[in-house]
């Protein structure tokens, strides 16, 4: 079964705010400005996944200029062209975006992007209003899995109150074919909110994304029981510590079944990745 890292930022974005970028120098201390030369080369980026032991990374694009800044489509699309191990992730936002749907039917059929990550909290919407609505509608019909970030964030100007989880139960209800994924997992507030959504809701996951994993099961006391609803995803370069994570997740006190399922198996699913 593969190790599939659902939740990768590019190294080196077209802006960045001063919110994100003192929390990267936090991480990373006087090595940030060489890490993010050196990892903005796709090549040195796939030598890490194998150090670690992942067969597989979803890279995200990022347009959300007042909070983080903007890793723009063109650049992820770049990143992961002809690589098969890199899966990319378009971004739109539908405060700027007139036509976003539209702009994610161009994102898939002409770039290959194979999902769509979506930031409430930091681009400043509730994942229930009408006018996302038309976003998840074509994502479904073009089958590809939305991933939502839910929960707090620490960055200025982020609203926290656009992302609770309960605002998903009515697009669940609604697009009962469309592949909706929590990320974060409503982290810290929500964490019942996210873990019921995915148990009632055929078509909801929960991802736990800048979780710490040693901790999962105090959050989540229920986990194994939902393990085939959870993916794993690390927040990098957020959170450097990759094979750290992966090796906690394996060592939680549950089947070694469980463990294989949240780092690779529901994933592989849900992207249509043979396992």
């Amino acid at each position: 079964m593969p190790v599939i890292d659902f939740h990768v930022h590019l190294a080196r974005y077209q802006s960045m705010t001063q919110s994100y970028l003192n929390l990267i120098r936090r991480q990373w201390g006087d090595r940030w400005e060489e890490m993010s030369e050196k990892f903005s080369r796709p090549e040195v980026f796939l030598k890490l996944m194998d150090e670690c032991g992942i067969d597989y990374a979803v890279i995200l694009a990022e347009l959300a200029p007042i909070t983080t800044g903007i890793a723009d489509n063109e650049s992820v699309a770049a990143f992961c062209a002809a690589r098969s191990r890199l899966i990319p992730f378009a971004s739109v936002n539908p405060c700027t975006s007139a036509r976003p749907a539209e702009e994610l039917e161009r994102l898939v059929a002409d770039k290959g992007f194979r999902g769509l990550k979506l930031y409430p909290t930091y681009q400043h919407y509730y994942p229930n209003e009408a006018r996302i609505y038309p976003i998840y509608a074509k994502a479904q019909e073009l089958g590809i899995p939305v991933l939502l970030h839910l929960g707090s964030s620490v960055f200025t100007g982020a609203r926290l109150k656009y992302g609770d989880p309960l605002y998903l139960d009515d697009v669940a209800v609604d697009f009962p074919k469309l592949v909706l994924i929590q990320s974060h997992s409503g982290r810290p507030f929500w964490y019942d909110r996210a873990f019921a959504l995915a148990r009632l809701h055929k078509n909801v996951y929960m991802e736990v994304a800048g979780l710490p994993p040693q901790r999962l099961l105090s959050y989540f006391p229920e986990l194994e029981k939902l393990a085939h609803k959870v993916i794993y995803g690390s927040d990098w370069p957020g959170v450097p510590t990759i094979q750290e994570n992966i090796q906690a997740i394996r060592a939680l006190p549950m089947g070694e079944e469980a463990g294989r399922v949240i780092l690779g198996g529901n994933a592989a699913r849900v992207l249509g990745i043979a396992e």
